[in-house]
């Protein structure tokens, strides 16, 4: 249940949903106005403003999705929409350089360490075949950067970003509500939403296959785990919106987020081994890089579980 200083009986379920989606158009807001100053001064300004405006537009997306009956509907689906395509929009331009950055920071790292072994039939280290290596994934990962950030900038510069930034202004000041609904007690309305959110959580992460030690790198496993990272988001912002302390969700979280960054790794290190007529280095370089961003999915979902079902107390 959601704690609270106030009289039960006199805050309403649309005061809280109203008062938590005004802060998130002002953040989306205020992460707009940083983007546009910052646009020509620097990509560290821009990095931390289009991070800014991603999580207020998912933020304000998902509280609509969760509570859906306490606003108008055909607003907060038209809203939540766009929202939805702004922040994937957005999320695109940043992975690309991201896992970039991942992997010559993993290739850096493997080709000094002497705990990885030489390519048999060869003497020495991952040196040679990892800057080639590195030089292969800069290639293929600065083209799909350079164009998901033209996409992002097209994007902003739209009629319908525009559109979406207009709607977003109105509800920092104005949350289109339910009447009905948004008078309700928040322990009758919002708090049962929000439980229908973990619900569907906890059956998702019980449904989790379970690890085999005969493959320990089943890329197929992947897709229900992010399954899990999506609607731990969407449990974590429905709490936030009720005024809880979501820091275990948020460490969890974190744990998602890298699993999914090592899996898109290992995905892009998969895909330029695949890429014809490359040196045995290069391929061996590559493999070597896969299996390690592979052992890193199983390190955050070893540690994701670690935070979820933390162990027993001991006697």
């Amino acid at each position: 249940m959601a704690q609270s200083n106030h009289d039960p009986t006199a805050i309403t379920a649309g005061d809280v949903l109203g008062a938590y989606l005004r802060a998130q158009a002002t953040a989306f807001l205020r992460g707009l106005r940083l983007h546009d100053e910052g646009a020509a001064s620097g990509a560290a300004e821009g990095g931390e403003a289009a991070r800014g405006l991603r999580g207020a537009a998912r933020r304000i997306s998902s509280s609509l999705s969760t509570f859906r009956a306490v606003a108008e509907t055909g607003w907060a689906d038209s809203l939540r929409t766009e929202l939805v395509w702004l922040s994937a929009t957005l999320a695109d331009a940043h992975a690309y350089g991201a896992r970039l950055t991942r992997l010559m920071d993993a290739l850096h790292r493997l080709s000094g360490s002497p705990e990885v072994p030489a390519p048999r039939g060869t003497a020495g280290s991952l040196t040679v075949g990892s800057a080639r290596a590195g030089a292969l994934l800069e290639r293929q990962l600065t083209l799909s950067r350079t164009r998901a950030h033209s996409a992002a900038l097209q994007a902003l510069g739209s009629s319908r970003f525009h559109a979406v930034a207009d709607a977003v202004a109105v509800l920092a000041s104005e949350v289109p509500l339910d009447p009905v609904a948004a008078r309700g007690r928040v322990d009758d309305v919002l708090v049962p939403l929000a439980e229908v959110a973990g619900s569907r959580l906890s059956a998702a992460v019980a449904a989790l296959p379970a690890p085999s030690p005969s493959h320990p790198y089943d890329a197929d496993h992947d897709g229900p785990w992010n399954e899990v990272r999506r609607l731990l988001r969407v449990h974590r912002y429905a709490r936030e919106a009720l005024g809880e302390d979501v820091a275990r969700l948020a460490a969890a979280g974190e744990a998602l987020d890298r699993h999914r960054d090592a899996a898109e790794a290992a995905g892009a290190s998969a895909t330029a081994a695949r890429t014809p007529r490359i040196a045995p280095a290069t391929a061996y370089a590559l493999g070597v890089l896969h299996a390690d961003q592979r052992h890193e999915v199983e390190a955050s979902r070893l540690a994701f579980q670690h935070i979820w079902l933390p162990a027993p107390a001991q006697a």
